[in-house]
């Protein structure tokens, strides 16, 4: 498999191609603010067709690009309904102040041509890979976990999370901003998260790598208070 990312605008989202090889059709993963530049340099440098944009949740950090490089390479925008109103109205999802600083700048946003809604379990077979989708909501309702088979250098199978703004290293995702909630969120963490193999890759939204293993054993927010359901709000 074929990973490639990068941190893009103001927030460092985390912005990833993923394809079965060089030379192969690829998808798209949460292309934020300036990030149709570095996708296309991907796209050039790895010989790869984009067929499809996947956003792991609404926010206008990891939706900023979606409508350009959908238009761009002629593919489908992938979205759980419960944040697919974020798409032509990322506003709604973030806060007054941020909003406010936003507006400044005169972006219009709108929804791309071709938008399909994702299910809770389905699996997507895209650009030859096998994406297994989890609705994981509490950073936002409609925020989800794309997952799929990864072929270490070791030869053994295991798997590749694309986590979102659920899971981070050494952290979780914040509930304070509209439609956030963190019994939601510690719910989703409960069954999507800890439910996982500890071999089980973690590319998240912000920020390093990680694993589940390694977050099981020292991310502070998935020890047993946590799983008791006390939650504290974290600054993603």
């Amino acid at each position: 498999m074929l990973i490639a990312g990068f941190p893009a605008g103001p927030w460092g989202t985390n912005c990833y191609v993923v394809a079965t090889a060089a030379g192969t059709e690829c998808v798209v993963i949460d292309p934020g603010k300036d990030s149709t530049p570095g996708v296309a340099a991907l796209v050039r440098e790895h010989r790869l067709k984009p067929v499809a944009c996947l956003v792991t949740h609404g926010h206008i950090d990891h939706m900023w690009s979606v409508t350009p490089i959908a238009g761009a390479y002629d593919l489908t925008a992938y979205v759980h309904p419960a944040d697919r109103h974020l798409l032509a109205d990322p506003y709604a999802g973030i806060s007054a102040e941020t909003a406010a600083m936003l507006l400044g700048e005169g972006h219009r946003f709108a929804e791309p041509d071709d938008v399909s809604e994702l299910a809770d379990g389905e699996v997507l077979e895209l650009a030859g890979l096998a994406v297994t989708v989890d609705h994981t909501p509490g950073h936002t309702p409609g925020s989800v976990t794309f997952r799929s088979p990864y072929d270490e250098a070791t030869g053994q199978l295991s798997q590749v999370m694309f986590s979102g703004d659920l899971l981070f290293a050494g952290s979780i995702g914040r509930t304070d901003l509209p439609g956030g909630d963190s019994a939601t969120i510690s719910d989703s963490l409960r069954r999507k998260v800890l439910s996982l193999p500890d071999d089980t890759v973690v590319l998240p939204g912000h920020g390093q790598q990680t694993s589940i293993g390694a977050e099981r054993r020292t991310n502070p927010y998935l020890q047993d208070a946590f799983l008791r359901g006390s939650v504290v709000d974290t600054p993603r």
